[in-house]
């Protein structure tokens, strides 16, 4: 049911349709217009979330000019409201119009109440939706991560972890799934250490062909081997004063393994070809999503080299264990996708169904997937709304959702007081509030999940 204090303005000067709407729309705080300057007037004063919108008003009732210039007006006054166009069947080119200049959606008339009513319920819906992404985002804006999009508590620890040792020269090791983005946590491990004037150098140790790995590595003198023409430095010693960023370290070979442990161990470099050592200062960081102790256990990574790797060690979390950030990194993901696409009108936002399923999908592939699939959305979306067919997920329900309805009650719980948590910063008072329970049984579903 709808809180009373919902306030829902109503801009109609037929009284048998305000009357209709009074009763049919009882679950919130109606407040009434009947032009355009009383509705302006009711905006100020009541600030409603939701704005039902008759385009015939006086003067110009027989026609929309006024009608027009009221929802311009309120989206410029306040942006975020969801204005609802009621029109005739004659005016539906009008009515599909002021969609495209902003307006929520659109109804013809004649009034069925009950059809009416499941369009507004939704408008709130997506309002308290984009509300909350708002302070999720204002939220982002405050993190000191460069780079770094997320207000879960899973990401908010890794954050922390990241700012603890971004100051000292500790290699690093960073664990977790494909796509995650473990490149851009390294990036911002880099960013805000005192070397961050210096250069970030990335090496995918998966992509570089066994045979010349070494040469890539540690450089080559001129005449090292056929080919060798010049004089050539290798890419740990280009990040010299900087960080070197050891992507997939769990497919480097056996034989480079030996080479990078003595560099880590040394801190001196010989290149292929030369008989001199070269000191370098570097931090390392590497990355990997493989079980490196499974790797070991097979004899495919050395043990003192994983010991040597890993004097700090920190999980980046899949994407599906992340609460809220999924929506939250869509948005961003959209913003940039725009810009880059040449897209910078529409489409403006997301509808409703696409906002649940992208917080509702596993996302196998994690961020990788979800920046390709809201790209191909602001590609593929023909309105102001990206659709949930523009997503192009196809998730069956097993996938998406246990189908235990104890299984569901438990994640859904879990999922909510992590949101609460990540939304009011452990504040009791609010989250009790927010969620409607008191603070005993909010402390119960603490118990009950683990949270403290």
């Amino acid at each position: 049911m709808a809180n009373a204090k919902q306030y829902l303005l109503v801009v109609d000067d037929e009284e048998g349709i305000q009357k209709q709407l009074r009763w049919s729309l009882d679950d919130y705080e109606l407040v009434f217009a009947s032009n355009r300057e009383e509705a302006i007037a009711q905006l100020r004063r009541f600030e409603p979330v939701v704005v039902t919108l008759d385009l015939g008003l006086p003067p110009d009732a027989a026609g929309v000019s006024e009608g027009v210039l009221a929802l311009e007006e309120i989206l410029a006054l306040a942006p975020h409201t969801k204005v609802i166009v009621i029109t005739g069947n004659d005016e539906r080119d009008n009515a599909v119009a002021c969609v495209s200049k902003g307006a929520y959606d659109f109804y013809q008339k004649p009034i069925d109440p009950e059809l009416l009513s499941i369009m507004v319920a939704r408008a709130f819906h997506v309002s308290q939706l984009e509300n909350e992404n708002r302070k999720l985002a204002k939220r982002h804006n405050t993190m000191r991560l460069p780079g770094v999009i997320g207000a879960s508590p899973q990401m908010s620890k890794v954050c922390r972890d990241i700012e603890k040792i971004a100051k000292v020269n500790v290699t690093t090791l960073l664990l977790g799934e494909s796509g995650t983005g473990k490149e851009v946590i390294a990036r911002a491990l880099h960013e805000t250490s005192d070397r961050c004037d210096e250069r970030f150098i990335a090496i995918n140790c998966a992509a570089i062909p066994e045979n010349l790995m070494e040469s890539e590595l540690f450089g080559y003198e001129k005449g090292a081997f056929t080919g060798a023409m010049r004089q050539t430095i290798g890419r740990i010693e280009s990040a010299n004063g900087g960080t070197l960023f050891l992507d997939e370290i769990g497919d480097l070979p056996l034989s480079m393994q030996v080479k990078l442990l003595r560099f880590l161990q040394e801190r001196v470099i010989e290149r292929v070809g030369g008989r001199k050592e070269i000191p370098l200062d570097v931090r390392v960081v590497c990355a990997t999503h493989q079980n490196l102790s499974a790797l070991i256990a097979d004899g495919r990574f050395r043990e003192d080299l994983y010991y040597r790797i890993s004097e700090i060690t920190i999980n980046i979390p899949p994407l599906r264990e992340r609460g809220a950030d999924p929506v939250l990194l869509a948005k961003a993901i959209m913003a940039r996708s725009k810009q880059e696409l040449g897209k910078k009108t529409k489409p403006k936002g997301f509808s409703a169904e696409a906002l649940d399923v992208i917080s509702r999908y596993p996302w196998p592939g994690n961020v990788r997937e979800l920046e390709n699939a809201v790209r191909r959305a602001v590609l593929m979306s023909e309105g102001t709304q990206i659709l949930a067919e523009d997503l192009g997920i196809e998730a069956d329900a097993d996938s998406v959702q246990p189908l235990n309805l104890k299984e569901v009650r438990d994640h859904a719980e879990y999922d909510a007081l992590l949101k609460a948590f990540s939304l009011h910063d452990g504040n009791i008072s609010r989250i009790s509030e927010l969620l409607g329970v008191s603070r005993p049984t909010l402390y119960d579903l603490m118990g009950k999940h683990g949270i403290k």
